[in-house]
């Protein structure tokens, strides 16, 4: 009788060389040599099974398959498809029931996992494990995804043309070395120990512990950040507001940008360009915008040109994905406990390309609700351009520079 040792280590040898059907015959070839007790003895030693060996034993004797064959036709155990041909379409009539003409479906509304689609196959007669749900539908080329914000209502008409208008608009300016702003609130934050979205590192099992519940009084405070990106140096400006979100609130902040930014890096400017979305405290139609516009365009003596974004596009805007992107991942998974925290976290932010961003409290009062008379929106020095004057316009100042 061979050494099994030794013979397992024959067979560790040379069993990564082999395919299927050769590591059967050569188990079938040792156990035959060994005799008694040698189907027992192979079996141990190279992990096939001994009904494999005493089958493979029998292929010995017949003639040789033809080359690249590992078995005989008919061979094997049939896959599953073949067993039941109609289950893919069942299973894509579960997944997708409108796109397949079926609205009645079980799984109409409920969540489609492997095992619940498993479930619903085994009650149709058409038993199948969840793990081969999940190939299946990998081989049909579905896959686990989630929403894509993409849909944006009627489009308006020349909305491209506004997207070339503004595109222009931006490499002049840039050209002729003038300063250009994307501007925006970004999503107003909840000011306590709540949960914040996203993860961080942290030692293990020590997750920041916050409230259970994210429905606050009205009284609990709240942070208004607006952002004002630079995009010709790749700087950011966010203005934290702690009351309230309105036009007057949008322009301080532009205000304080050019204070402390603006007019150091561009002291011979003569324009401001401002890119801004549609609707908000920066909206196109807000009376109040372009009347704190005109307040900041006699303070500053700029010409204050603004281009809106078409309604519904504002993630085209470059604040969002040039700035405020990289604040919310900067921030992710971090309790925002106080006003300090959120002036800090966003202080911090840069990028790999060289962005930075200085960030200020503004605890000053912009009450809701304040009314623009006709009268009083008649004094902007407005001049709206050829192009769509409702989206594109320009405010000149009316007196002396004196910031």
């Amino acid at each position: 009788m061979s050494d099994p040792s030794a013979l397992a280590r024959k067979f560790a040898l040379v069993w990564p060389h082999l395919d299927e059907r050769s590591r059967r015959l050569m188990a079938a070839s040792e156990a035959r040599e060994l005799g008694f007790g040698g189907v027992s003895t192979v079996s141990r030693a190279c992990g096939l099974s001994r009904v494999t060996i005493t089958k493979a034993i029998g292929e010995l004797d017949q003639a040789p398959l033809a080359a690249g064959r590992v078995r005989r036709a008919g061979g094997g155990r049939h896959t599953l498809v073949e067993i039941d041909p109609e289950l893919p379409a069942i299973i894509e009539g579960l997944v997708e029931p409108l796109a397949r003409g079926d609205p009645e479906s079980p799984l109409r509304w409920t969540i489609k996992s492997t095992r619940r689609l498993a479930a619903e196959l085994i009650i149709q007669h058409h038993p199948a494990s969840h793990e081969k749900v999940a190939q299946l539908l990998r081989q049909m080329h579905y896959s686990l995804q989630g929403n894509r914000k993409t849909e944006e209502g009627d489009g308006h008409p020349d909305r491209d043309a506004q997207f070339r208008h503004i595109n222009e608009e931006v490499r002049a300016a840039l050209r002729h070395g003038q300063p250009v702003v994307s501007v925006d609130t970004k999503k107003k934050e909840l000011i306590g120990n709540y949960s914040n979205t996203g993860r961080h590192w942290r030692p293990g099992k020590q997750p920041h512990k916050v409230k259970g519940h994210d429905f606050p009084h009205p009284s609990v405070p709240r942070a208004y950040p607006y952002g004002i990106y630079d995009l010709g140096r790749n700087t950011g400006f966010v203005n934290i507001g702690t009351d309230h979100d309105t036009g007057a609130f949008a322009v301080a902040s532009i205000r304080g940008w050019w204070r402390f930014e603006g007019r150091r890096l561009y002291p011979t400017a003569r324009v401001l360009l401002i890119t801004a979305d549609g609707g908000g405290s920066n909206g196109y139609r807000l009376r109040l915008w372009k009347v704190e516009l005109q307040r900041l365009a006699d303070g500053t003596g700029l010409t204050i040109k603004v281009c809106h974004f078409p309604p519904g596009t504002s993630k085209w805007n470059k604040v969002e994905h040039r700035l405020f992107s990289f604040i919310s991942s900067n921030w992710r998974g971090q309790p925002l406990r106080d006003y300090e925290t959120i002036v800090q976290l966003i202080a911090a932010t840069t990028t790999a390309k060289g962005l930075k961003i200085t960030c200020r409290l503004d605890r000053r009062r912009y009450p809701t609700g304040k009314k623009v008379s006709d009268e009083e929106i008649a004094t902007v020095n407005l001049t709206p351009h050829a192009f769509h004057g409702e989206w594109n316009y320009s405010i000149h100042p009316k007196m002396t520079s004196k910031l």
